[in-house]
């Protein structure tokens, strides 16, 4: 009987093994629950956005002017209704008591604006007696609020910035 001698594999030519029980990665993106999770948001926004409005009724003027850019928390408003009462949010306030309540109430927020709502049937001169009484009482980021689609008066629109 002969003998033989056996080769193991050549050098360069085995093939690696898998070993069993390994978990290999996984090439796909699963993008589903990302997907529900943006679903979910956008819903939530859908419902808490028209809340977020004061809902005092008043006729806003209509501009051309952009919309100024929102902060984190709820707007502090001050609306003249047509018959010139003012209210804080949606609380008639006295005249003499504006400015006080004001500056008690900004005194626990961050934010420094201060929204204007007026009604369009109002004179331009009680408007800005309210707007000097509010200047006065050391608020100077006030915003007036109008609606959108007045003219433009040849003005082209500009993006708002930031």
């Amino acid at each position: 009987m002969a003998a033989g001698v056996m080769k193991g594999p050549e050098p360069g030519s085995h093939r690696r093994r898998r070993a069993r029980g390994r978990a290999q990665p996984m090439a796909e993106i699963n993008i589903t629950p990302f997907v529900d999770v943006m679903l979910v948001l956008l819903i939530i926004f859908m419902v808490a956005a028209p809340l977020m409005t004061v809902g005092v009724p008043v006729e806003l003027p209509q501009t051309a002017a952009a919309a100024l850019p929102m902060d984190e928390e709820e707007p502090l408003t001050v609306t003249v209704t047509g018959e010139g009462q003012l209210l804080i949010q949606t609380t008639e306030v006295p005249e003499a008591e504006l400015v006080p309540r004001l500056q008690a109430i900004a005194a626990e927020r961050t934010s420094p604006r201060i929204y204007l709502r007026a009604d369009g049937a109002n004179a331009w001169g009680r408007v800005a007696q309210v707007m000097g009484a509010l200047n006065a009482g050391g608020f100077s980021d006030i915003g007036l609020v109008t609606d959108a689609g007045g003219p433009t008066m040849g003005a082209t629109p500009q993006l708002p910035e930031g």
